[in-house]
C-alpha cells in the first residue's frame, strides 16, 4: 500500500506538470481572450482535477497504510498542503472561470510538493503526543486555511507582474523580484538535496542537546555549521566550520544555508541567460488580465481562508494542547508564529474594509501573508527547535 501511495504521488506531480503547459498554452491562445474556457482551458483544469484525484488516492492509501492522518512529519504535512492548494484553486476556478490562476498557482505546487518529497518519506509509528483523532481535525484544517490563504498570494503575484513597472529599477521591482528569489532557492533546496540523496552522503557526530544530553544527529549534506560541542564520528566526512547553540536544529540550518547557495547560483545563472529579472520573464503572460478580478479573488481568498485557518490552527490546536500538555497556550516557536499569521490576516482584512486598501496595496500584504506562512512552514520548521519539532 506505501508503494502505490509513492506512486500515485509521482503520478500526481507529472499530471500538474502537465497542466502548467496546458495552462500556458490557454493564456497564448489569442482565442482565450474572448472564449473564457477554450480548449486548453478544458484540458488544463481537467488534468488538474485528475492530478487531484490521484493524490487524493495517495493520501487515502497512505493513510491506510500508516494507520493515521498522513499529515505527522514535513514530508506528509508539506505535501497535504500542496494538496489542499490544489483544491483551494480548483474552486475558485470554477467561481471566477480565470486561466492565468491556474498558470502561476501550479508551479507553486510542484515546487511545494517537491520540497516535501526532499525529506524522510518512510511511514513510522506516531509519537505519543501525536496519537490522537486531534491530529487531523487539527493538521488538515490548518493546512486547508493556509492553503486558501495562499491563493490570495498567487493573485497578488499576479496583479503585482502585471502592474509594476519593469523598466526601471525600484523598491517594488526589488521586492517583487525578491519573491521570484526565495522560489528560485526552494529549488536550489531540491537539487542540492536530490544530488546528495543520490550520493548517499552521510556524516554522523555526536553532539549535547539542549537537555544536556549526549546525542547522535546524522546530516545528508556536507556540514558548513555543526551542532552544540558536536564531534564528527564519519571518518572522511567534511568538519563543519561554526558550532550552533543547542536551541537551532544545526543539520536543518546546515540545509537552508545550502538551499541558498545553490538556489542563488541558480538565480544569477538564470539572470545571466535571459538577461532580464524573472517577473519580467513571466509579464507576458498577465498582459490580459482583469486586475479587478484577480483583486477581487485576492480577497475572497482571505475571506473564506482566515476563518477556516482560526478554526484549525488557533481554536483546534488550543483544544488539542490543553488536551496534550494540559494547557491552551504556551510560546512555543511554531504556536507564535500562527498566532502572528492570524494577527496579520486579520490585519489584511481590517486594512481592505476599513481603510480601503485595494488593488496593488492589497496584492503586496497577500504576498507578505504568504511569505510569513513559508517562514512558519520552512524556518520555524527547520531551524527553531520545539515541541511542533517533528520532521
Amino acid at each position: 500500500m506505501a508503494a502505490i501511495s509513492s506512486t500515485l504521488l509521482e503520478i500526481a506531480f507529472i499530471l500538474y506538470l502537465v497542466a502548467v503547459f496546458l495552462f500556458g498554452g490557454s493564456i497564448r491562445d489569442k482565442r482565450s481572450k474572448t472564449d473564457k474556457m477554450s480548449k486548453w482551458t478544458v484540458l488544463a483544469v481537467a488534468t488538474t482535477i485528475i492530478g487531484f484525484v490521484v493524490q487524493l488516492g495517495y493520501f487515502i492509501t497512505r493513510w491506510i497504510a500508516s494507520g493515521h492522518a498522513p499529515v505527522s512529519n514535513l514530508f506528509e504535512f508539506t505535501t497535504a498542503f500542496g494538496m489542499m492548494l490544489v483544491l483551494a484553486f480548483i474552486i475558485l476556478f470554477f467561481i471566477y472561470r480565470v486561466a492565468v490562476l491556474g498558470l502561476f498557482t501550479l508551479p507553486i505546487v510542484i515546487i511545494i510538493i517537491a520540497y516535501g518529497s526532499m525529506f524522510p518519506s518512510d511511514i513510522s509509528p506516531l509519537i505519543p503526543s501525536l496519537q490522537s483523532h486531534w491530529l487531523y481535525i487539527h493538521v488538515t484544517t490548518a493546512a486547508l486555511g493556509q492553503a486558501i490563504l495562499a491563493i490570495s498570494a498567487v493573485a497578488g503575484i499576479i496583479h503585482l507582474v502585471t502592474v509594476v513597472d519593469q523598466t526601471k529599477s525600484t523598491k517594488k521591482t526589488f521586492w517583487l523580484e525578491a519573491v521570484m528569489y526565495v522560489l528560485v532557492v526552494t529549488i536550489g533546496f531540491i537539487i542540492i538535496t536530490t544530488t546528495f540523496r543520490a550520493m548517499d552522503y552521510q556524516a554522523e557526530f555526536n553532539w549535547v542537546d539542549k537537555e544536556g544530553q549526549e546525542v547522535v544527529m546524522e546530516f545528508n549534506l556536507p556540514a558548513l555549521v555543526g551542532p552544540h560541542e558536536g564531534e564528527l564520528i564519519t571518518e572522511g566526512k567534511f568538519e563543519p566550520f561554526v558550532e550552533l547553540p543547542a536551541i537551532i536544529s544545526a543539520r536543518k540550518l546546515n540545509t537552508v544555508i545550502w538551499s541558498v547557495i545553490i538556489g542563488s547560483i541558480l538565480y544569477g545563472a538564470m539572470r545571466l541567460i535571459f538577461r532580464k529579472r524573472i517577473s519580467q520573464l513571466i509579464k507576458p503572460f498577465t498582459k490580459n488580465v482583469n486586475l479587478d478580478l484577480v483583486d477581487e479573488i485576492g480577497y475572497r481568498s482571505v475571506a473564506i481562508g482566515f476563518p477556516v485557518f482560526s478554526l484549525g490552527a488557533l481554536i483546534f490546536a488550543m483544544i488539542w494542547a490543553q488536551i496534550a500538555w494540559t494547557r491552551f497556550w504556551g510560546w512555543d516557536p511554531k504556536e507564535v508564529w500562527a498566532l502572528i499569521t492570524w494577527l496579520f490576516y486579520a490585519a489584511y482584512l481590517h486594512l481592505r474594509l476599513s481603510k480601503g486598501w485595494h488593488g496593488e496595496k492589497s496584492a503586496w500584504l497577500a504576498v507578505v501573508g504568504f511569505a510569513i506562512i513559508m517562514f512558519n512552514l520552512i524556518f520555524v520548521n527547520l531551524v527553531i527547535a520545539g515541541l511542533h519539532s517533528y520532521a
